[in-house]
């Protein structure tokens, strides 16, 4: 099969975009999050199940249709956190539909089913590799092989459930009359949801729109089409909405724009887009509560380590920042002059929690319990703890800061790992900068101190002195979780050992123990991965 006719385009084979057929009546869309598995194949992240848990919840809350939990035959890590958002979020009270993925393998598929049963509404997502590419050098299979491992997969998920998606995996690459037998086997198989992946971001928006109109007009049955689209053009969002307008009616998409290498298309700014367009897309509604969209931004920044850039649209810190004399002028006297987002109905206004070092543990979790934040036990007893320590150095906790002391907190109590006691330091433009550290874990104290070329390198060299952990950092972000000299500092740091990256996150008022937190955070991944060193994650999917 010849490159040409692997990379040609489909849009003379759909025709040209006939604008009463991309013109639909009044339809809901369908809001399907992979956060949780496509998201967290990012490099250096790596959620455990209550980190998952938390982030579900939050994506419930934001009333998201699907939430694709992750992927159950990766590893028993991974089974669990899908089964327990199954069992958990899956039966709340209006809950999302909760989807797992697999490959074709049988085994991987009831693998899947396992992990999803316990959910009111499961989903398993079926996929398999169509392109040439990935045939040949991933796949090591034929066309007919695919086809008949599309038949048995697709089937074998309809024997557990009536909701089975399919994935030709690298959809844009695939020759189109392969890819319509590929997908019409699928329909005959059993599949009610047929995904189109541009999986490599290779996709163009008019390209990507006749491309589904192509499948709409080829494939015949009952299905729904969706899309799910990477940014290594920076297109993803574009190409998403090119799909909606062509006729999908279901988005894949990722909180902040997560996902491999470049990420999938930005959550936010597709149910955005839909908002404010609502010329270019009639009658198309979503479920989402825009409102909780910048909350949920910010949990997932802060658990997975990834920071949002400053100039995100919609969720980022200057998404409704002016700085120019003549926009400031113009927003001060009409918002709509520079503005097309109301901040607040993203949730991008100031807090009106408040709270101090005399709130007690009552107000505390009153006030998370209206953020949407519920914990209980000894994870709310560390957090309350945590909160009541920084309040002594900070005259006012804001929303923004209990969220980041709450993230903080349940990442440490998940991961089990080391903890702070205390920590010393010394340095200035005379002499040399010097760390002393108290590390406990699992009722062991251990010191140590070291010396660096800063306070803050001379505490990360001690803590990798009294934990014996060597790694090499390759990210350091820091950043202010509010305004004020006496802001919260917010620190994530990246790691790398044996070819693992891993994140972790630390808040304080002082920056050099808040890099210090962070950096004994990521410590404590890497000891809980080599302890689980028998689970392999499979980087596949699409």
């Amino acid at each position: 099969m010849s490159d040409e006719a692997t990379q040609r385009s489909v849009t003379d084979a759909a025709g040209v975009t006939d604008a009463a057929d991309a013109t639909v009546m009044p339809e809901h869309l369908v809001v399907f999050d992979t956060t949780l598995r496509d998201g967290e194949q990012s490099p250096g992240i790596s959620l455990d199940a209550g980190e998952k848990l938390e982030i579900a919840e939050q994506l419930a809350r934001l009333g998201v249709d699907y939430i694709e939990a992750g992927f159950p035959v990766a590893s028993q890590g991974d089974f669990e956190a899908v089964q327990a958002i199954a069992r958990s979020v899956g039966n709340q009270p209006a809950a999302p539909a909760i989807c797992g993925l697999s490959r074709t393998q049988l085994a991987d598929v009831d693998r899947c089913y396992e992990a999803l049963r316990d959910a009111a509404r499961p989903r398993i997502h079926v996929f398999i590799s169509t392109s040439p590419q990935h045939m040949v050098h991933m796949l090591k299979m034929d066309e007919s092989q695919v086809l008949a491992e599309t038949r048995s997969g697709v089937s074998r998920a309809r024997e557990h459930l009536d909701d089975v998606e399919f994935s030709p995996q690298d959809a844009t690459r695939t020759p189109l009359d392969f890819m319509i037998e590929v997908l019409s086997a699928a329909v005959e198989s059993g599949a009610t949801t047929l995904n189109i992946p541009d999986t490599v971001g290779y996709g163009i928006p008019w390209d990507f729109g006749a491309l589904i109109q192509y499948v709409r007009r080829q494939v015949p049955g009952d299905y729904m089409l969706s899309t799910h689209c990477h940014n290594d053009l920076g297109l993803a969002t574009a190409n998403t909405l090119a799909g909606v307008q062509a006729g999908a009616r279901q988005v894949e998409v990722c909180v902040n724009g997560l996902g491999e290498r470049a990420g999938n298309a930005a959550l936010e700014e597709v149910v955005m887009a839909l908002a404010i367009r609502s010329d270019q897309f009639p009658g198309i509604t979503t479920t989402v509560r825009t409102e909780e969209l910048a909350r949920t931004s910010r949990l997932v920044s802060r658990l997975t380590g990834y920071p949002v850039q400053y100039n995100k649209a919609v969720v980022g810190r200057n998404a409704f920042a002016h700085e120019s004399g003549i926009h400031q002028h113009g927003v001060l006297e009409d918002r709509a002059t520079y503005e097309i987002i109301d901040a607040s109905s993203v949730g991008q206004v100031g807090s009106q929690i408040v709270l101090g070092k005399h709130s007690g543990r009552h107000a505390f979790s009153d006030s998370l319990a209206k953020m949407g934040i519920t914990i209980q036990g000894d994870a709310l007893n560390q957090a309350f703890n945590r909160f009541k320590e920084l309040a002594d150095r900070k005259v006012e906790i804001t929303e923004a800061d209990l969220e980041a002391i709450v993230a903080e907190e349940l990442g440490h109590s998940v991961v089990e790992g080391f903890q702070l006691d205390a920590l010393e330091v010394s340095g200035g433009t005379v002499g040399v900068p010097r760390a002393r550290v108290v590390l406990s874990r699992a009722g062991e104290k251990k010191e140590a101190a070291a010396e660096g070329n800063g306070m803050i390198d001379a505490a990360c060299n001690a803590i990798r002195e009294a934990t014996g952990v060597h790694a090499t950092l390759i990210g350091f972000n820091v950043s202010s979780v509010t305004g004020g000299i006496d802001a919260l500092g917010d620190v994530v740091v990246q790691l790398e050992s044996d070819g693992v990256k891993v994140s972790g996150r630390g808040v304080s008022t002082d920056v050099v123990e808040a890099s210090a937190r962070a950096y004994l955070a990521a410590v404590g991944r890497i000891v809980r991965m080599r302890a689980s060193s028998e689970d392999r994650r499979l980087e596949v999917g699409p």
